[in-house]
This record gives C-alpha cells, structure tokens and sequence, in this order.
C-alpha cells in the first residue's frame, strides 16, 4: 500500500481553523502528508499547525452548500474544527484523514519514518536492562535468579526474554507451570523489599478449570518462597463471583487445599469495556459548556473515574500494607495479568521505593513493569475517547495509572523528582507518537517489527538536556520514606492538566510555573526546605496523604 493511495485531496487553499484556546480563528493553506496534517497561516505564515494524524481518534463532517467543515477529535482530547471551501475538497479532506488514520499496519506508522538529526537509532533501547535491576537486587538477597527461559518467547510471548524467578526452582519446572497460568505468565518477581526482604511477584490466573486441576510445578513455585509457617497474600484484582465465574471457561483461582500458605483477597478493579465507558463520560462531561454546577458535579460522579482512581490507590496501598507492614510476601493477578496486575504493582512500587520516584527510576518502572511486562499498548491505546469505533480491547488502563500517579504528585508535592508535564506527555505518546517506545503489544511483536532497530526511542529524547528540564520537579526533595497517600473521597481530585488541557485557559498556570522553575534554578543556595517554606506561602496546601512513613 502507497500513502499516496489514500490521499485524494493533498493541498487546499483559503481554510479556517479554529481550535480552543486561540483568540481567533486562523485562515491558512492545509496540506495533508502520509503522516501530518499541515496547516500554514496566511499571509505571513506565523503560525503553523502540524498534527499527527495518527492522533485523530474521530473524523466529523457537515456540508452546507458550497463548504463544508471536518471537526477533528484527537486522542489527546483536543478538537480542531477545520472550515474548508468547496464540498468536494471537504469531503475529499474528510476521508483521507479517515484513512490515514486507520492505519493498522506497525511498520506503516510514523515512528518508523521519523528521523531526527539530533538522535540515533540505537540510543536509549537498552537504557533499563533488568540485568542492572537484578544487579541491584543480587546486593540485597540471593533467594531471586535471573532466567533466560523466555530467551525465544515460547514459555510466554508476552514475558520478555529474561524473567526473575526464584533461585531455588528450575527452568524446567517454570516451563510446566507456566502451561497453567493464562497466557504463560507464570508468577516472576516485580519487586523487593529491602527493608524486610519481602518480595512482590505478578502473574496471570490459573487454569484450574471446574475441575480444580492442579500444577505441582506452580505450587512449587509459589511454595518456595515462603518460609516455613510464613503466610502470603494473593491480591486477585477481579471480584469474587469474576473469578468463580473464570472456572466455567478455564480459569480459576487458586485452591486453599493447594496453596495452604497463601491468602487470597479480592480487590475487583474494572478493565475493558466498563473503564472505557467511563473515561468517555468523563471526557464529554469535560466538553460540555453548557453544564450548570449541580449537571457538572451529577455527570462527574455518573462517570465513575474517580472511583477507579480511589479503587486502584486503594489496592496498591493494601499491597504495599502486606509488603512493609505485614511483612508478607504478595502475589497480584486478575485474568490475563496484563492490565489491573500491572497497575497495582507499578503504584505499589512508587509507594515504598523512592528510587522510582525520580525521573530515571521512573521511567525504568514503566520499561519494567508496563512496556517489557506486556502492557498490550496497541491494542488498548488504539482509540481514545471520541471514537465511534467501540472495540473490545480499548482501555485507559496506562491513563488510569498516570491519573494515580499525577494524585501522588498532588499530595506529596516534593517527593517525585518529575512534574504534571512529564504524565501528560507519556500520554500523549501511548496513543500516537513519533518514537516506537509503545508499539505494539509485547516485546515478541517489537522483535518481530524490528522496532528497536527501526524506530528511536522516547527515553533518548526526554533525556536529552534541552527537553529534560522540561520535566523536571523544581520542588524536589529526595524523600527516603514510604508514602502513604489518602484515598478519602475528598482527597481524589479531577486531573484538570489533562481533562481540561485544551479547554481551559493555562497561560497564567504556565507563567506561574516557570516563575518557580526560575526561583528554584536561579537561587542554588537556597535550600530546599527554605524554598518550600517560601513558596508554601502563595500554594495552597495539597497534601492530603502521610509523607512521613508513619
């Protein structure tokens, strides 16, 4: 296929843009490539407009007479509303738009045909080995090993190569157990815990089955990491009757009798379908001016999303509980492993582990436990929420931790090394983006499309020093403790950075901002905890959760 195929209407002349947050409509000339929508300002061309197309989640036409007008929903959330002369050329814009961004083909999106003069395409691929991760690891226990049994992704394609399972057990046993969990991902460790050695692991479900099959290999597993008279937790992230219901088709949970030593907890966390639902309710919620106080609170309550927030705080604090308080090994699973697993898991880090709450070990837990751990980004992350496509496998499951993530910010606002503009960015970049960071499903399809060969790496571009300060927290302080934040209803609060980015004014937010950036750089004597006491004087106290381990 030719991008030159899909494109009946390449240039046209005399259009009227209007997009929020401009003070008045621009008119300029449009040209549409095989992967941007271009749109220059006439006469002088002071302004441009270059959009991804593979960002536009909804394409909406209406022709009156001799014009028609394109509305362009992004998914980003933001909307471009295009007037164009002439029906045929409006129609024509319509859909090629329409087509270019369909395109479902890995190799054809614009990841692969971007290249930036600055960067290289080896840099940044190989930035967070689990090797170094286990390194660390190797200083701290010596009960966890580093196995290669996935080097050719037939024990699990959605595991990458090299897995941390425990030293006592064979590749051959993880083999036999990995035929009982769903999907092949048999439990491996996410995370230790230093401070009393306990471990966080995260699987699929079994298959038992309505039989109760059993696996000595899984419970084998399982077993040897407990020590005698030791109790553990498994924190099943579907409610109760979901996972009896899995043993009609297969799945299951885990038997008591089989597993004497663990203790299963239910902690139901949508996917899927009902999470999507929910996000485009909000979403619409947020687009309707016309909305009166009580209509505006009534439909943000209905759109259940700071109940999700809530209810995955909630669950990564009960994990992160058993973990530093309990002294207790956890094993997190719902279904398939590789939505609500990995959101609980990834928050149960950054509350205990204050390395992953700076920017490198920030973006070393994503690569870890959402990019290498099998998030599958293509598929959840192909529309967003103006789609009038309503596929099966879209989910806001990464937005859903961003959002969480953007929570803690807000209550410990000197504890994360990175700010609101990195988060908004990791979002922008899952669902349409110039660098391969989050093609595809798992590291098997990256392999196979030859991403890492192929395309550049976001890391490589966030890092470089020109766009790094960008992102980071001027407020920073290096906090060794854990954090425990508040999941009181009054604590949650709309991520208005991102759910009214393009409809809300931000200039004076942004000024304010980079004033502080300006203080914080340009006064290095200062301390950091002169500096908060001096700026805690003009914000508004946020913190709502425990800062303090306590």
């Amino acid at each position: 296929m030719e991008f030159s195929e899909l494109i009946k209407t390449a240039t046209v002349e005399n259009v009227l843009l209007w997009r929020p947050g401009l003070a008045a409509p621009v008119r300029g000339t449009l040209c549409i490539t095989s992967h941007h929508l271009l749109l220059s300002s006439c006469p002088r061309g002071d302004l441009e407009l270059w959009l991804l197309i593979r960002n536009v989640d909804a394409v909406e036409k209406r022709v009156s007479g001799s014009s028609g007008t394109i509305t362009l929903r992004c998914k980003d959330l933001k909307v471009l509303q295009l007037e164009i002369p002439g029906m045929e050329q409006c129609l024509n814009i319509a859909s090629s738009i329409e087509a270019l961004s369909s395109v479902d083909s890995v190799m054809m999106m614009y990841p692969f045909f971007y290249r930036p003069p600055s960067l290289r395409l080896e840099q940044g691929w190989h930035q967070f080995p689990l090797g170094r991760f286990f390194q660390r690891l190797c200083s701290q226990t010596s009960q966890w090993r580093l196995s290669t049994v996935n080097r050719d992704f037939s024990a699990c394609p959605s595991y990458p190569e090299a897995v941390i399972v425990p030293a006592a057990v064979s590749d051959d046993t993880v083999i036999k157990a990995a035929r009982f969990r769903q999907g092949g991902r048999f439990p491996v460790l996410s995370y230790f815990h230093p401070r009393n050695g306990t471990a966080l692991l995260r699987s699929s479900q079994p298959l038992t089955g309505h039989n109760r099959r059993r696996c000595r290999e899984d419970e084998k597993i399982l077993g040897t990491i407990l020590d005698e008279g030791e109790r553990g937790f498994i924190i099943d992230t579907r409610s109760a009757q979901a996972a009896k219901q899995a043993r009609m088709s297969g799945g299951g949970t885990e038997p008591k009798s089989s597993y004497p030593q663990w203790r299963r907890i239910h902690r139901a966390l949508e996917r899927g379908r009902p999470l999507q639902e929910s996000f485009i309710r909000l979403v619409e919620a947020c687009s309707d001016p016309s909305l009166s106080m009580d209509r505006w609170l009534a439909r943000l309550d209905s759109s259940r999303w700071l109940s999700h927030i809530k209810a995955a705080l909630s669950t990564a604090c009960l994990a992160a509980q058993c973990l530093d308080r309990e002294d207790s090994k956890v094993l997190v699973h719902g279904a398939e492993g590789t939505d609500t697993t990995l959101l609980v898991t990834a928050l149960a880090q950054l509350i205990l582990d204050p390395s992953c709450r700076s920017l490198q070990g920030f973006q070393g837990l994503l690569e870890r436990e959402w990019i290498q751990a099998g998030h599958p980004f293509q598929l959840r992350c192909a529309h967003s929420a103006s789609s009038h496509v309503r596929g099966k496998q879209e989910a806001p499951i990464f937005l859903l931790f961003l959002d969480c993530v953007w929570q803690l910010s807000r209550q410990f606002p000197f504890s994360l090394e990175f700010g609101e503009e990195l988060l908004l960015t990791l979002f922008d970049n899952a669902y349409a983006s110039a660098y391969g960071t989050f093609l595809c499903n798992n590291e098997k399809e990256r392999r196979l499309c030859k991403v890492k060969e192929s395309t550049h790496s976001l890391w490589v571009w966030l890092n470089q020093p020109e766009e790094k300060h960008k992102y980071l927290n001027p407020l920073y302080s290096h906090n060794p403790l854990v954090i425990w934040p508040s999941v009181e209803p009054q604590s949650i609060q709309l991520w208005q950075g991102l759910f009214l980015r393009w409809i809300r004014p931000s200039q004076h937010l942004d000024e304010a901002w980079q004033e502080i950036q300006r203080l914080v750089e340009g006064n290095n004597n200062w301390s950091k905890e002169s500096t908060g006491k001096r700026l805690s004087q003009t914000l508004p106290d946020t913190t709502a959760g425990t800062e303090n381990g306590k």
